[in-house]
């Protein structure tokens, strides 16, 4: 993706948060350099959390059709979840544009609440997992929706509306987009590795590759490691 491409949905989809009430965090805003400067003195969890912006094209280059926007406001660490105590959890702001898909994966550690904060409806594409962690074409996956123990056959669409949530356990297969219009996404979660606890279906990546045509108007958590 070229910064240029980034930087407008950046912006775009600041605009599109807000117009559902939702307000992202002080930090969200600071330039590249508030950031460098901070993260080396009073906010140096941000980096180490990789709290920020994140937008993902999954290296495929077609953000279109496959994409998410993402911002993890909160998540605490692998240290605490593995000595079980201490901040235990994430959250994340996420939009899904109108059928742009979230490719097929699955998490080895983090359970997730996904919500419908808005816009059209969010439609996940469900599997099971085999005993090796495959996708299982022929078994049945049962998730909760608000409380509610729901069964549904393997590769069955599963459709939220505004308001609507469901619970993902560590294991379930999913995949998912916008159906109607762009959607505004919560999540809530234990704490959230983007580099090591997403499996993916098919051999994709996690972020994307950018081409530097342009200075970034914010860094994204993938920026971290060599702008920071």
């Amino acid at each position: 993706m070229e910064r240029s491409q980034i930087n407008e949905i950046l912006e775009e989809s600041d605009k599109f948060i807000r117009s559902f009430g939702y307000v992202m965090p002080p930090f969200a805003y600071w330039s590249p350099k508030e950031l460098r400067i901070r993260t080396a003195t009073d906010a140096s969890s941000i980096r180490a959390n990789r709290l920020g912006w994140d937008i993902t094209d999954y290296g495929q280059g077609n953000f279109e059709d496959l994409g998410l926007f993402l911002f993890t406001v909160r998540n605490g660490s692998a240290t605490d979840l593995s000595e079980g105590k201490g901040m235990l959890y994430a959250e994340k702001i996420m939009i899904s544009r109108k059928d742009q898909v979230s490719p097929m994966h699955r998490h080895n550690i983090k359970a997730e609440d996904i919500i419908n904060r808005g816009g059209g409806k969010l439609v996940l594409e469900l599997f099971a997992s085999a005993p090796d962690g495959s996708v299982d074409p022929d078994a049945s996956v049962s998730v909760h929706t608000d409380g509610v123990v729901r069964t549904f056959a393997p590769g069955e669409l599963l459709k939220l509306d505004p308001g609507e949530s469901v619970t993902l356990l560590p294991g379930v297969w999913h995949a998912f987009w916008g159906e109607g219009s762009d959607v505004l996404i919560g999540e809530v979660s234990t704490v959230n590795d983007d580099l090591t606890d997403n499996v993916f279906r098919e051999p994709i990546g996690r972020f994307s590759t950018i081409i530097e045509d342009e200075k970034p108007s914010h860094l994204l958590v993938s920026d971290y490691d060599t702008w920071l």
